[in-house]
């Protein structure tokens, strides 16, 4: 599983889109140095839920397995001096600041190529690197608005509806590694370096691909905001989330005359499959009271026999105990960096039929620290000196963790 042994990547990533996107290259083997402030980045300070394990959040063992920690004061000349010396070797140096600031650093793009011409310089960001926005914030929320995710995702009667996850982050992180993979690819085949520039507003959009197509090319006076039970403002009935009798049934692909036979909707009252984009409310609203009559389960077996594309609606519960998650290994519980079990997601990338294990738990603040510091050739006595002057931050000595296996 160690795909990129040997690739070095120094991360100056905080929240979410960065971290979780480097999380992905650490659970491919790559040494990820995770630089953070010595007091801790953001995600040590907040988290979903309000809910700490080990006075760890949420956020910080969302995205940190696999990485190495040094806890380090950028605003010191003696910590940015560390810093330059770590980045003269890296592959990748990766960061998701707002433009500008590691440049102030003098560890920006053209700085650190100076000294490493092969580096990939990573970057993520709220809107680009430049532009009218590139110095706004930008954050999961703001972009779904600003991108016409919420609108799209909003109803008719009920207006814009943000989706129920950081759903832009997420996908972000996906195209972060994946640009990086790219570059990695081009320098072993070029041996040339670059940058790579990954925002969230181009990863919204990236997301609403198919919608942003039909409406760009239509007149583009369409309402794209759901209605009903419908789900998509350019699929035809029934695709869309309906009511049973005791809980929730989605069904997207099947033809209208398939459905109404299955469900049993009056002769009198059925819509012709030619007709299911343009009569799709009334086709919804038929489908919808016919719904109402039998369980989830019932209409399962029902559609399933004809064919008809569909799913019930799990809520978290029910999907930690759904069986092709279990059998996937989706989730696994390991001990975490105090021993106390924690609960991830797993690598979703499968390589000759096995997942990538967790080597490491999210890490305490700075737990690696000064093992990194003697890799780059600091003494007993220099590590000691950092650790006393507060360049540095975390465990003066440290012991480094057992591997883990993914093995639940």
């Amino acid at each position: 599983m160690r795909h990129l042994e040997g690739i070095r990547i120094v991360s100056f990533n905080h929240f979410l889109m960065g971290p979780v996107g480097i999380q992905f290259l650490a659970d491919l083997g790559a040494d990820v140095i995770a630089i953070e402030p010595v007091e801790g980045a953001f995600q040590r300070k907040w988290g979903g839920a309000n809910r700490f394990l080990d006075g760890q959040t949420m956020l910080q063992l969302t995205g940190n397995r696999n990485k190495r920690s040094l806890a380090l004061d950028l605003k010191s000349p003696e910590g940015l001096a560390v810093a330059k010396k770590l980045v003269e070797s890296a592959d990748v140096v990766a960061e998701n600041y707002r433009p500008g600031v590691m440049a102030k650093l003098g560890l920006g793009f053209e700085d650190i190529r100076k000294v490493n011409p092969g580096i990939i310089y990573a970057a993520a960001s709220g809107f680009g690197p430049d532009g009218p926005y590139a110095k706004r914030p930008g954050q999961d929320l703001i972009v779904q608005a600003m991108s016409g995710l919420a609108a799209i995702t909003g109803t008719q009667d009920d207006g814009p509806r943000a989706v129920g996850v950081s759903v832009v982050d997420h996908h972000g992180a996906a195209l972060f590694a994946a640009g990086i993979l790219a570059a990695l690819l081009r320098r072993e085949r070029s041996g040339e370096g670059g940058r790579v520039d990954v925002s969230l507003l181009s990863a919204a959009l990236d997301l609403q691909m198919e919608s942003l197509v039909c409406f760009l090319n239509g007149a583009r006076d369409d309402d794209v905001r759901q209605t009903g039970r419908l789900s998509g403002w350019y699929y035809g009935a029934p695709y869309g989330i309906y009511s049973t009798q005791d809980s929730f049934i989605a069904i997207s692909l099947g033809t209208l005359e398939a459905i109404s036979e299955a469900i049993e909707i009056p002769e009198a009252e059925r819509i012709p499959n030619s007709q299911a984009y343009e009569r799709r409310q009334e086709a919804a609203a038929g489908i919808a009271r016919a719904l109402k009559k039998r369980s989830t389960a019932e209409w399962s077996v029902i559609l399933a026999e004809r064919g008809i594309w569909h799913s019930e609606v799990n809520d978290y519960t029910h999907l930690a105990e759904d069986p092709q998650v279990v059998h996937n290994g989706n989730f696994v519980t390991v001990p975490g960096a105090t021993g106390s079990p924690i609960t991830l997601v797993t690598h979703p990338v499968r390589y000759d039929g096995e997942a990538p294990g967790v080597r490491l738990p999210p890490q305490k603040l700075g737990a690696q620290t000064a093992e990194i510091l003697a890799e780059l050739g600091y003494d007993e006595a220099g590590v000691k000196a950092l650790f006393q002057g507060g360049v540095v931050g975390g465990e003066p000595a440290h012991e480094t963790a057992p591997s883990l296996v993914a093995a639940q």
